[in-house]
């Protein structure tokens, strides 16, 4: 694995992930197309990545580097994914200040936010798909889902209770194989 072709990779999807749903793209671009990674590899380091501060996919581009090439590796992925798009963004907000009035490019902006929410729904169900390996598993999804998303009970203390439960779950079901 090249250097350079860790920073196309990262760039591309920087430069192309408008509207948020990046990790939907990283997913895609590493599992799917270039097959850098397995669904697993990528989806418990998207959730490793989502425990450390700072933005999720900012992690994921330095992690994915470090594991294809170590820290030079990590470099080209954090540069890839904060350059080119900080670029762009500048150009689009000088464009916006002088055009955002107009009702086209709110309905454009609508657009891309849709096919961002389409993109992490896919991701999220594809990860509960490989999530779901047991029942202790499939309790902890839909107890997630229904106390967070339905009765929208407060997030943090939650998953505080549940998270220990799932990481006690997944420690034996390891030590069984």
């Amino acid at each position: 694995m090249r250097l350079v072709e860790i920073f196309e990779a990262f760039a591309t999807i920087g430069l192309t992930s408008f509207g948020g749903g990046i990790s939907g793209w990283m997913y895609r671009a590493f599992v799917e197309r270039r097959k850098w990674l397995t669904e697993e590899e990528f989806l418990s380091s998207l959730a490793m990545c989502q425990t450390l501060p700072g933005l999720n996919v900012v992690n994921m581009a330095v992690w994915i580097g470090f594991r294809m090439r170590g820290t030079l590796g990590a470099l080209a992925g954090f540069v890839a994914i904060i350059f080119p798009p900080l670029v762009v963004v500048l150009i689009l907000g000088a464009l916006y200040g002088r055009w955002g009035h107009v009702v086209v490019v709110h309905h454009a902006l609508v657009g891309i936010a849709a096919a961002a929410i389409a993109l992490n729904l896919n991701l999220g169900l594809q990860a509960t798909v490989v999530a779901a390996r047991n029942v202790i598993a499939i309790v902890v999804l839909v107890a997630l889902f229904v106390g967070i998303g339905i009765m929208q009970l407060p997030m943090l203390p939650f998953v505080l209770v549940l998270a220990p439960i799932s990481v006690a779950a997944a420690f034996l079901e390891e030590r069984k194989l």
